[in-house]
């Protein structure tokens, strides 16, 4: 492949990608068309919480795309450039959506199956994106993992970083083969591995530059993809195949553009086969049959084939914003065609259209298996934070939004369906509770009988026991006073009569010594019987206690039923919302259809009136496209946009503008309502200014007295003060002035947010600080704090910080000296007191505040007498922004003032 022109072979580290493998007609039957792989139960793997199609399929649905979107973290040049602005995306990992910010008060919210923020690690994200393909792949499935998304936004990150730095950070490419050679036994199992790049539409050899012209065949009757003539490397270790990686990138074209100094200038391409020996139950000759088994009985090994493909896709680019230019340009025009037949293959799978064109481009030949067809497919779309990129930011988000709609167009919600799976399911937890309690029952009252019958036998034995040692005790009382009477006869007629009495009383004593031994004896076993009982009336207690403990148990299982029962009510009458929610839903689509055709026919009968009357008074056609056009403002969705780019289409602006010194007041809302959506578009702004726009917005502040036009006039001066030429003009027509009254007058927060909001815009131009200082907009500012509504202290905030950035610039370049002009107006108290503000976009405005004004040594000693320099030390410690957290420790450290009070301190 020639390397002349823009393009150059890459050197870097890192920079990887994969291919898609076995190719499913997208117009043709699946019955006919799936391959079927033999799987034994016994290797058919359970998959990983993040498995495919957890979220919104079942896992096992081939051609199920799983879309993650992963954000990238604010790079050096847009710390700098867009340090004051917002990002242009939010996100809400916990609920797997995204935000995209319109303006500073609209957004559009998206669902994906993942949602990546910025601090989610490369092990998070293989796990969420990549491992579920990979575990499919060690089963025998077909797996292809694919990055989209604008050049510089980390798809080569995600995927091919190698991580020899670093081990945290390798890509998934590293860690899928990690855990490819884990799974695997080398004696009995292989894996070979292929890296390509699609470049200028010719597939090259990544491991043989010279192998550029790789042609692509495809099988008529299975419709398989493959690639002839590519090289297939066999792979043993893990340290091989970073060896080939590092190979391939170096061969890989890249060029140094405006918006990445390493922009990748193809599709880079990894195919990754595994082959593994399933040992089935007739695989061998079975030793019990004997010899009456003969060879036929012999059956080979079976051999599960798998393919992972690792694509990474080269970014989309403006060509006015990469600079592209020379053969640059053309690797630019290349990469947006084949990205642009992969969109149109993606629009016509999710319409369920007949033609697919799969063959409008050599990447979706390729990738044509992925969407739709049998493969496990996961796709991360990788997105930007700054607001400068927000159409490229919106393009890419619309993707994976397409890739997600592929499936869900071709779904119909069954509400039937799912109630009657939830009754058996119901029927299923209802029956297996009372399984568990019946054997619970019966498990209590077999230990009750067993406990009783074991301290019943136990007394008895200690009863019988005891009366055994006490007749016991008693026989041998009663010998031993028999034998010791026998003794004393023996002596009296041994000695005589006379000494009877001396010998009987020895004999006497000796009788009752021996008695009384005998006596205690019996005590102590009677004692140590009398302790055995005890113990044994304490183990019957301890079992007495047991029983109560499980009867106790018992009943709290009765109070979980109740419970669940109860829950199972809810559910069931969440169901019967939800359909009639549901009918209630199809009933107002019905009508907004008829409506829609009115509007047509109607638009159309007025654009040829307006053709043939002219200007003058406002036409009867033009009063009835108004009122439909307050009918679409009540429905949602977007009916009011269209209708607004209708009317001004057919209309005009100055007709429109016109309307907004009309006598009806309903009429004059809806026309400043239709201003104010064509004044959040930038390119209709410069038109209505010209045509006057402005002016008008600013007499209805100051003549009207509804607070529903002040709302929607102040909302659309905020867009139009974004604009540098426009904020001159709001000042030189005393806006600030007209803003200041409103906010003053107002209670609405909506009213507030918007006012707070235009003079916010109009604090961040350094020309206008002494004037709108003069007329009051800093104090008008401070004034709106007292409604207490976020959003309200968050314009308030955002306004703030453009004023205290203005002063701090100027006072660098020397232009102005003293102290702000914020705190001579009272501000620096509120901003202390709200520093460290709950809402993050208030103290992220409010820490950037303080930072602005602690840049200048005049405002030192009233920032240190107002506390504000113990929240500037907080925010260089604490602050989540790295930003934020630098500026404040830099200007900590520079000036002496806060260094000698710190000291002192």
């Amino acid at each position: 492949m020639a390397t002349s022109g823009g393009g150059s072979y890459r050197n870097g580290t890192h920079r990887n990608s994969l291919k898609v493998d076995r190719p499913f007609s997208m117009n043709s039957n699946p019955k006919t068309s799936v391959k079927s792989k033999p799987l034994s139960s016994s290797g058919l793997r359970r998959s990983s919480t993040g498995s495919i199609g957890a979220a919104k399929d079942d896992a096992g649905v081939p051609g199920r795309v799983r879309v993650a979107v992963r954000l990238r973290p604010r790079n050096t040049e847009e710390l700098v450039a867009d340090a004051d602005f917002a990002d242009c995306v939010e996100l809400q990992p916990e609920l797997k959506r995204l935000k995209l910010r319109k303006n500073n008060w609209d957004s559009d919210t998206y669902e994906f199956d993942e949602v990546l923020t910025e601090f989610a690690s490369q092990k998070r994200v293989y796990e969420v994106v990549a491992k579920p393909v990979v575990e499919s792949v060690l089963d025998g499935y077909n797996g292809t993992i694919m990055a989209y998304g604008q050049t510089g936004t980390g798809k080569t990150y995600t995927l091919g970083r190698l991580g020899e730095e670093d081990t945290a950070a390798r890509g998934i490419m590293v860690r899928a083969m990690e855990d490819i050679l884990a799974d695997v036994s080398l004696e009995t199992d292989s894996i070979s591995v292929s890296y390509l790049q699609l470049y200028m539409e010719t597939i090259q050899d990544l491991l043989d530059p010279a192998n550029d012209n790789i042609p692509i065949v495809e099988d008529s009757k299975t419709g398989d993809v493959s690639l002839p003539g590519a090289n297939l490397v066999e792979i043993r270790d893990q340290k091989s195949f970073v060896e080939l990686l590092r190979l391939g990138e170096a061969h890989r074209f890249a060029a140094n553009t405006k918006l990445n100094t390493e922009s990748s200038r193809s599709h880079a391409i990894l195919m990754v086969h595994v082959k593994r020996s399933v040992k089935g139950k007739h695989s061998a000759l079975s030793s019990e049959k004997g010899s009456n088994l003969h060879m036929k009985t012999l059956r080979p090994a079976i051999v599960r084939k798998g393919k992972l493909v690792v694509v990474d896709l080269a970014g989309s680019e403006r060509i006015d914003k990469s600079g592209s230019e020379g053969h640059t340009l053309e690797e630019a025009k290349s990469i947006n065609l084949s990205l642009s037949a992969l969109g149109k293959c993606i629009n016509a799978l999710a319409e369920n259209s007949v033609h697919v064109p799969v063959r409008d481009s050599k990447l979706t030949r390729l990738l044509k298996d992925s969407f739709g067809g049998t493969a496990r497919t996961s796709l991360v779309i990788t997105i930007g934070p700054s607001p400068r990129h927000r159409g490229e930011t919106a393009s890419t988000i619309m993707f994976g939004q397409r890739v997600e709609n592929m499936l869900k167009l071709k779904e119909e919600f069954d509400y039937k369906s799912l109630s009657r799976g939830l009754d058996i399911q119901l029927d299923k937890l209802i029956s297996e509770h009372e399984r568990q309690q019946k054997a619970f029952e019966n498990e209590i009252e077999r230990i009750t009988t067993e406990a009783q019958n074991r301290i019943s036998e136990v007394e008895r034995n200690y009863e019988d026991a005891l009366e055994e040692e006490r007749v016991k005790y008693q026989r041998d009382y009663m010998e031993s006073i028999k034998k010791l009477e026998e003794q004393l006869v023996k002596n009296q007629q041994k000695h005589g009569f006379e000494k009877v009495p001396v010998r009987s009383e020895d004999d006497c004593s000796a009788l009752t010594s021996n008695t009384e031994s005998s006596k205690i004896s019996a005590v102590e076993e009677v004692s140590e019987l009398k302790k055995l009982l005890q113990k044994e009336s304490l183990l019957r207690k301890a079992a007495e206690e047991e029983v109560n403990s499980l009867k106790s148990q018992l009943a709290q299982w009765k109070r979980s039923e109740a419970s669940g029962n109860s829950e199972i009510i809810k559910l069931r009458k969440m169901l019967e919302d939800e359909a009639l929610q549901k009918e209630k839903l199809e009933g107002e689509i019905a009508i907004l259809h008829s409506q829609l055709l009115q509007i047509s026919s109607e638009a159309d009968e007025t654009r040829r009136r307006l053709d043939r009357g002219g200007s003058g008074k406002v036409p009867g056609d033009l009063d009835s496209l108004f009122s439909q056009v307050k009918l679409q403002q009540q429905e949602p969705g977007n009916g009011e946009k269209a209708s607004v780019a209708k009317l001004f289409e057919q209309v005009g602006l100055q007709k429109i503008l016109s309307l907004l010194e009309s006598e009806d007041s309903d009429l004059r809302i809806h026309a400043v309502k239709v201003v104010a959506n064509l004044a959040a578009e930038e390119t209709n702004q410069e038109k209505i200014v010209e045509a006057g726009g402005l002016t008008s917005l600013l007499m209805l502040l100051r003549s009207s007295e509804n607070e529903t036009i002040h709302r929607v006039a102040a909302g659309a001066i905020a867009n139009l003060a974004m604009n540098e030429t426009n904020q001159e003009l709001i000042m030189g027509q005393g806006g600030i002035g007209l803003l200041s009254i409103t906010a003053a007058n107002a209670e609405d927060p909506q009213t507030l947010r918007m006012v707070a909001g235009a003079i916010a815009n109009l604090c961040g131009n350094d020309k206008l600080q002494m004037k709108l200082r003069g007329e009051g907009g800093i104090k008008a500012l401070l004034g709106m704090v007292r409604c207490r509504h976020p959003d309200v202290l968050a314009q308030v905030a955002r306004g703030i910080a453009n004023f205290a950035k203005c002063e701090s610039r100027a006072s660098m370049q020397g232009t102005k000296t003293g102290r702000s002009l914020l705190i001579e107006d009272g501000a620096l108290p509120w901003i202390v007191q709200n520093a460290n503000n709950e809402a993050s976009p208030i103290r992220r405005h409010i820490e950037l505040a303080l930072c602005h004004l602690a840049q200048h040594e005049a405002n030192a000693k009233d920032m240190i007498s107002g506390g504000a320099l113990w929240e500037l030390v907080r925010i260089s410690r604490d602050c989540s922004r790295e930003d934020i957290r630098t500026l404040a420790h830099r200007t900590l450290t520079s000036c002496p003032a806060f260094q000698a009070e710190m000291r002192r301190l």
